[in-house]
C-alpha cells in the first residue's frame, strides 16, 4: 500500500516504514542504523517497532567547493570515503581540492562521533543484519557511504530502508545492498524535504536523546 504524501513528519514516516520491516522484529542479529542526522528520528521509530538496538552512521556529504549542493561523494565513520571520480574530473577539481573537503568534513564526523557516543565505539555489526535508515534519498551519496561503512564493519546482510527516494538513487543503490525497502519513489523528485509537511533540521541533542532512550528500552549497551 502506497503512503499518502507528503508525510506529516519523520516520526510518521518511520512508523509507516517499520510496518514493511516487521519480519525483522525481535531478531537478535538485527541492528537499526540511522544516518545522521535526519535519518535518526525515522530509524528510532523503526528500532522501537522491531525491538532492535539503535545506532548511527555518521555521514557527511562532500559538496563541490563552488557548488556545495552538488555532491562529489560522501564520508562516514571508520575512515570510510566514497568519491565520484567521474564528477570530480568533470568539474576540474584537483586531488588537493578533494583532500581539503574530506579533511573539513572528517573533522565534523569525528566531532559527532564523540558527541553521540561519548567516545564509545559503534555497535558491532559483524555477522549481523544492518538496517540502514534515512529520511529519504535524493542523490544517494550519503547512503553509499553508509553501505560502505556497514560492509567495512562486516555486516552479513545490509537492508536499505527509506520512506521516499528518487528513482535514480534507487537504481544506483539497488545493487549495492541485499534488500531495498522504499515506500515511495515519486517522479519528478527535486528534494527530500518536499515530501514532508514538517522537515525541520534534526539537532544533535535529539540524536543523543533518541540513542539514550533506545539503549534504556533494549537494555543493551551502545557498544558490543
Amino acid at each position: 500500500m502506497k503512503p499518502d504524501l507528503p508525510y506529516r513528519n519523520r516520526s510518521e514516516a518511520g512508523r509507516l516504514l517499520a510496518r514493511e520491516l516487521l519480519r525483522y522484529k525481535s531478531k537478535r542479529d538485527v541492528v537499526v542504523l540511522g544516518l545522521t542526522r535526519g535519518g535518526v528520528p525515522v530509524a528510532a521509530e523503526v528500532a522501537t517497532a522491531l525491538q532492535a538496538p539503535l545506532d548511527v552512521v555518521v555521514v557527511r556529504k562532500l559538496g563541490v567547493p563552488f557548488q556545495p549542493e552538488l555532491a562529489m561523494g560522501a564520508i562516514a565513520g571508520d575512515g570510510v570515503e566514497v568519491l565520484d571520480r567521474e564528477l570530480i574530473h568533470a568539474v576540474g577539481l584537483t586531488d588537493k581540492d578533494v583532500a581539503a573537503a574530506v579533511a573539513r568534513e572528517r573533522a565534523e564526523v569525528d566531532r559527532r562521533e564523540q558527541l553521540y557516543r561519548g567516545g564509545r565505539p559503534p555497535l558491532d555489526l559483524k555477522d549481523r543484519t544492518a538496517i540502514l535508515v534515512d529520511d529519504g534519498l535524493a542523490t544517494g551519496s550519503t547512503m553509499l557511504a553508509a553501505v560502505a561503512f556497514a560492509r567495512k564493519r562486516l555486516a552479513k546482510r545490509i537492508v536499505m530502508a527509506v520512506p521516499v527516494a528518487s528513482v535514480d538513487a534507487l537504481e544506483k543503490l539497488g545493487e549495492k545492498v541485499d534488500e531495498c525497502v522504499c515506500l515511495a519513489a515519486p517522479d519528478p523528485f527535486f528534494a527530500v524535504g518536499e515530501w514532508y509537511w514538517t522537515f525541520l533540521a534534526t539537532q544533535d541533542a535529539e540524536v543523543v536523546r533518541l540513542l539514550a532512550e533506545n539503549a534504556r528500552r533494549t537494555a543493551l549497551p551502545l557498544s558490543a
